[in-house]
C-alpha cells in the first residue's frame, strides 16, 4: 500500500516560510506526477502546486512567486518550499500523485498569523 508522509507545518507569523515535506514508499515520485494540495477549514481540498514526471512544475496563481516544488529523486521525496506566508494560507498540506485513488494521508498543519 502506497504510504505518504507530510511533515514540516507549524505555527509561523506572516512573511515567514516553511519547507513541507513529503516522504513516500511503495511508489517512486520521479515517474508520477505529484501536486501538493490543501484544506482550509470549511473549504474544499484545493491543488496548490504540481510537479510532473519530466520536471514541469505548475502553480495555482494564489501562490505563484511564493511556493516552489521540487522532488528529490534519491530520497524519494517531495518538498514544497512556502515563502512570504499569508493567513490566507492557513491549511492543512497534502501530497498525492495525480493517479492515485487510495486514502489521503495525515496531511501537516500550516498556520499563519497576522
Amino acid at each position: 500500500q502506497v504510504q505518504l508522509v507530510e511533515s514540516g507545518g507549524g505555527l509561523v507569523q506572516a512573511g515567514g516560510s516553511l519547507r513541507l515535506s513529503c516522504a513516500a514508499s511503495r511508489i517512486i515520485l520521479s515517474i508520477n506526477d505529484m501536486g501538493w494540495y490543501r484544506q482550509a477549514p470549511g473549504e474544499q481540498r484545493e491543488l496548490v502546486a504540481a510537479i510532473t514526471k519530466g520536471g514541469t512544475t505548475d502553480y495555482a496563481d494564489s501562490v505563484k512567486g511564493r511556493f516552489t516544488i521540487s522532488r528529490d529523486n534519491a530520497k524519494n521525496t517531495m518538498y514544497l518550499q512556502i515563502n512570504s506566508l499569508k493567513p490566507e494560507d492557513t491549511a492543512v498540506y497534502y501530497c498525492r500523485p495525480f493517479t492515485y485513488t487510495g486514502a489521503w494521508g495525515q496531511g501537516t498543519q500550516v498556520t499563519v498569523s497576522s
